[in-house]
C-alpha cells in the first residue's frame, strides 16, 4: 500500500500522522479540550485560530516521528467533509501548500470515512462487506460498507447524536465538558439499574418501530425530569447511579439496533468508530451481545476513537493506491453524505 501523511483539522484536535500499509508510522494530536471546556463545548473560532497555530509544528513531528523523508511520502490526505468550515480550511491550506511544494497528489477524505478506517488499521485483514456502528458528538449511523467509497446508511439518529447526548446530561449532572468521558468515570461507581430510561424508539406509521433509527432527544428530557424530581424530592442527587443507568440505556438501544440490523444484512463483521466507541458500557455490552450471536465486533483502541489523522491517512492511502486523487480547487464542506464520498475526487482519475 502507498505511504500517506495525512492532516486531520475537522473540530479540535490538530492531528497528523503516516501511514503505511496499514501500519501507523507516527501519529501526533494536540487537543483543544483544556482551551474548549470553559464553553462547554467547541467554539469554532477559538478551534479555527488554535488550528493555525499548531498545524505547522504537528506535521514536522508526525515527518520526524515517521523515521522517512518527503521523497518516501507517495501523497498528502486531508480530512475535506463534514465539520467545522474554519477548521477544515486550515487543514485543506497545509495539505494543499504541502502537495504542491512537495509536487505529491492531494486525497481529500470524507471524516466518517476516516472512522471507518480506524478498524482496518486494527486488523489488517479486514475486507468488505462489513457493518459500521458509527457513534460521535455529530454522528449515530450503521453504515454497510461495500468497498473502499461505497457506502450505504441503514440507520440513524432522528435527532440528537449519541455524543451530543452524552454531552447535555453530562452538563446536566455538573460533570462538564466533554460529557462522554466524565459520564464513564463517574459510572464505575454507580448502579446500571437505579433507574429506568426509555431505548428512544422510533415509530413506524404502521405500527411498530423502527428497527434501525435512534432517536436521543427523549432520553435527554427524561434525565432533565427525573434530575428536576430527585432535586426536589432530595437535594443532592445520586451522580453515579444516574450517570451509569444513562449509559446502560445507551448501550442497550446501540446494541439491540447494531446487531438487528447486522443479522437482517446477513453481515458477520461489526465495526464500531467514533468517540462513544470508548465508552465503557458500550464496549463491554455489545462485545458480549455479539459473541452471543456469533457476530465479530472491532473496537479500535482508545487512541483512535477519537479524532485522529492516523485513520485519514489509512484511508487516503487505499484510495491512492485505487487512482482517486482530489483536485488543489478541493474546497471544505461543512455536511457533506458518505454516500458522496466520490465527488472529493477528480472523475478523470478513476
Amino acid at each position: 500500500m502507498a505511504t500517506v501523511i495525512a492532516i486531520e483539522t475537522s473540530c479540535d484536535e490538530t492531528a497528523a500522522a503516516v501511514v503505511k500499509k496499514r501500519h501507523i508510522l507516527s501519529s501526533v494530536v494536540s487537543s483543544q479540550i483544556a482551551a474548549h471546556q470553559a464553553y462547554g463545548g467547541v467554539v469554532p473560532e477559538v478551534a479555527s485560530r488554535l488550528h493555525v497555530e499548531m498545524i505547522n509544528a504537528v506535521v514536522a513531528e508526525a515527518i520526524a516521528q515517521s523515521g522517512l523523508g518527503w521523497d518516501q511520502i507517495d501523497g498528502i490526505g486531508v480530512t475535506a467533509a463534514p465539520g467545522l468550515v474554519g477548521a477544515l480550511l486550515v487543514g485543506l491550506s497545509a495539505a494543499k501548500t504541502l502537495a504542491m511544494l512537495q509536487r505529491k497528489p492531494l486525497i481529500g477524505i470524507h471524516h466518517l470515512e476516516g472512522h471507518i478506517y480506524a478498524s482496518y488499521l486494527v486488523d489488517r485483514q479486514l475486507r468488505p462487506p462489513f457493518l459500521c456502528l458509527l457513534v460521535s458528538g455529530g454522528h449515530t449511523s450503521l453504515i454497510r460498507v461495500e468497498n473502499c467509497g461505497q457506502y450505504l446508511t441503514l440507520g440513524q439518529t432522528r435527532d440528537d447524536a449519541v455524543g451530543e447526548a452524552f454531552d447535555k446530561v453530562a452538563r446536566l449532572l455538573g460533570l462538564g465538558y466533554p460529557g462522554g468521558p466524565a459520564i464513564d468515570r463517574a459510572a464505575r461507581a454507580g448502579d446500571p439499574g437505579a433507574f429506568d430510561f426509555p431505548e428512544g424508539n422510533i415509530s413506524l406509521p404502521a405500527g411498530g418501530f423502527h428497527p434501525y433509527d435512534s432517536s436521543f432527544s427523549g432520553l435527554k428530557t427524561a434525565a432533565l425530569r427525573l434530575v428536576e424530581r430527585l432535586r426536589a424530592q432530595e437535594g443532592d442527587l445520586p451522580v453515579a447511579d444516574l450517570a451509569a443507568s444513562f449509559q446502560a440505556s445507551v448501550a442497550r438501544s446501540l446494541t439491540k439496533r447494531a446487531l438487528r440490523c447486522a443479522q437482517d444484512h446477513q453481515l458477520s463483521t461489526l465495526v464500531v468508530g467514533g468517540g462513544v466507541a470508548a465508552n465503557s458500557a458500550l464496549r463491554s455490552h455489545l462485545t458480549a451481545a455479539a459473541q452471543a450471536q456469533g457476530v465479530t465486533v472491532i473496537f479500535p483502541p482508545l487512541s483512535l476513537c477519537t479524532d485522529n489523522a492516523a485513520m485519514i491517512a489509512c484511508a487516503a492511502a487505499e484510495h491512492l493506491e485505487r487512482g482517486h486523487q482530489s483536485s488543489l480547487s478541493l474546497g471544505a464542506q461543512s455536511r457533506f453524505g458518505l454516500e458522496q464520498v466520490m465527488a472529493l475526487y477528480d472523475s478523470s482519475t478513476f
